[in-house]
């Protein structure tokens, strides 16, 4: 009775139990093992491609980052390039506009002047064409007699010239 006391010691439970279990282990190893080992690689599998997957979308993200960057700096360029060409044209519209007024003054101050020049002319050639009635008359009128019209008509004539040199001599100023 002492040697069934001793727990050390193996007894056919033991020896069943133990086979059970190796059966069980077999069991294991044989049937569950490989389907979840292969579950695993494929998981990992996976897991692996999607890291790939996030590197190369994350390479693809600066890649696309320095695109843009790239992108904006050429629209700024042209946007200023714009900017330039519109401010160009418009200062030489501003210089064409301003030629063309210039060149509308200077008709209209040329047209005035000839104006004024033909005005004044005319008023010289009817107050000179006056002038000797006036003079013919005052003459008549002090001298008390009649005058001979032909004969001072010289000297009216002279007048008429020296007034038109005069007004010649004052358009020149």
């Amino acid at each position: 009775m002492i040697a069934t006391s001793v727990f050390l010691i193996p007894n056919g439970t033991f020896v069943v139990e133990l086979l059970v279990v190796l059966v069980i282990l077999f069991l294991v190893t044989k049937y569950i093992l490989p389907p979840l080992n292969k579950a695993m690689e494929g998981r990992q599998a996976k897991i692996r491609q999607a890291l790939e997957s996030a590197d190369a979308a994350r390479a693809e993200a600066a890649s696309a980052g320095d695109e843009r960057a790239r992108l904006l700096a050429e629209a700024r360029d042209q946007a200023r390039q714009i900017v330039e060409n519109a401010q160009a044209t418009s200062d030489q519209l501003k210089a064409e506009a301003g030629g063309r007024a210039q060149v509308e003054y200077d008709r209209i101050l040329s047209n005035a002047q000839a104006e004024v020049a033909g005005a004044r002319q005319q008023a010289i050639d009817e107050a000179s064409a006056r002038v000797g009635e006036i003079v013919f008359d005052l003459v008549t009128k002090i001298v008390g007699r009649e005058v001979d019209q032909s004969a001072h008509e010289d000297l009216v004539r002279e007048a008429v010239n020296a007034l038109r040199a005069e007004a010649a001599k004052g358009t020149d100023r």
